[in-house]
């Protein structure tokens, strides 16, 4: 049995543990008692479990497009809205972009594929794995391409019938590049039992890029910026424009004139956020890593307020310990424009 003063070590360790994660966005839960309550309190009832989160109710009162609603236009899904902190309600970094019924994904965060069938089944019928055949980075941090191997090997599982079209920052390519060499063995197995036409959909076509017009498809154009993402050499912002409604999406990035100016009165600006109470509480390190990398709530209030968009959702949710309402009361209170603090699953 160990000592009193091994016993208290151990908490402590386990303590800096806990601090340390929740660092980066988690919500510590309180510690639990060792002792018994008194006989004559009642234990408490055990909570229900919450809601899938696309089913809960918004608590920003803004209206979600029902998914079988999605018509010709332009509308964005979000497959993933949390961050390199693992949650089961909210999946790696991820969403996609429905122009004229065909995806185009932005990020690939763990996860991507798995919440890409879910909203299928929930009525986004662009979004069936086998249609999965273009995706766009923003930049190469594994919270945002930790799902590439899943995106590449899954959809051609199931009867992808086309390579997958990668595009994204100088790094890309080899990544991919690595990727396939890391699954030779698998390759070279499914090779031996499938067509050269059924290996279509195992090949991938990557590109790095800069920043410009990377894609054009009908009306559909999509325009690559640079953002501020601490360290990083490269990352973008994406916008998409069919003529008829525009969808910018900033990546991971500081406060930027770039996305003001690609949104500048957009439909749909999804942007990344953190809480600032739970920032000011973090140490000095934290706070210039994070002050570099990232958007606080009150410096993406300031910047919605120049950018105009019809609509702000916020996603990437950086909580340091903050509640979600805590996190979007910090938003609307520099900006009185429709904001909606982003779930998995959400289509705008």
């Amino acid at each position: 049995m160990p000592s009193p003063a091994t016993a208290n070590r151990r908490a402590d360790r386990a303590a800096l543990a806990l601090s340390m994660l929740c660092a980066i966005g988690c919500t510590p839960e309180p510690s639990a008692s060792t002792e018994s309550p008194p006989p004559s309190v009642a234990a408490p009832a055990p909570a229900a479990p919450p809601l899938p989160i696309a089913d809960a109710p918004p608590i920003d009162g803004v209206a979600r497009t029902a998914p079988d609603a999605i018509d010709d236009g332009l509308h964005v899904v979000l497959l993933g809205t949390g961050t390199p902190v693992p949650s089961p309600r909210r999946s790696g970094p991820a969403l996609a972009v429905i122009a004229a019924g065909r995806p185009y994904l932005v990020d690939f965060g763990p996860g991507v594929v798995r919440r890409a069938v879910e909203a299928q089944e929930r009525g986004v019928v662009a979004l069936d794995p086998t249609r999965l055949d273009f995706a766009l980075a923003t930049h190469l941090h594994s919270d945002h391409t930790a799902g590439l191997s899943d995106l590449l090997l899954t959809p051609a599982v199931v009867g992808r019938g086309r390579p997958l079209r990668l595009r994204g920052p100088t790094g890309l390519v080899a990544m991919a590049d690595h990727i396939v060499a890391a699954y030779r063995t698998d390759l070279a197995v499914r090779r031996g039992e499938r067509s050269e036409a059924q290996m279509a959909g195992y090949r991938v076509e990557a590109r790095d890029i800069e920043a410009g017009l990377v894609h054009a498809d009908g009306p559909l154009r999509i325009r690559a910026f640079d953002v501020p993402h601490g360290s990083f050499d490269a990352a973008f912002g994406y916008r998409f424009d069919d003529g008829r409604r525009r969808i910018v999406v900033s990546g991971d990035t500081g406060p930027s004139d770039a996305v003001v100016e690609a949104c500048d009165g957009c439909d749909v600006l999804v942007h990344e956020v953190y809480c600032k109470a739970g920032f000011d509480r973090g140490g000095a390190d934290f706070r210039k890593y994070h002050g570099s990398f990232h958007t606080s709530a009150p410096q993406l209030a300031a910047l919605a307020v120049r950018a105009r968009p019809k609509l702000l959702v916020l996603s990437h949710l950086l909580l340091f310990g903050c509640s979600e309402r805590q996190l979007l009361d910090e938003v609307v209170a520099g900006y009185r424009g429709r904001v909606a603090l982003g779930r998995d699953l959400d289509v705008f």
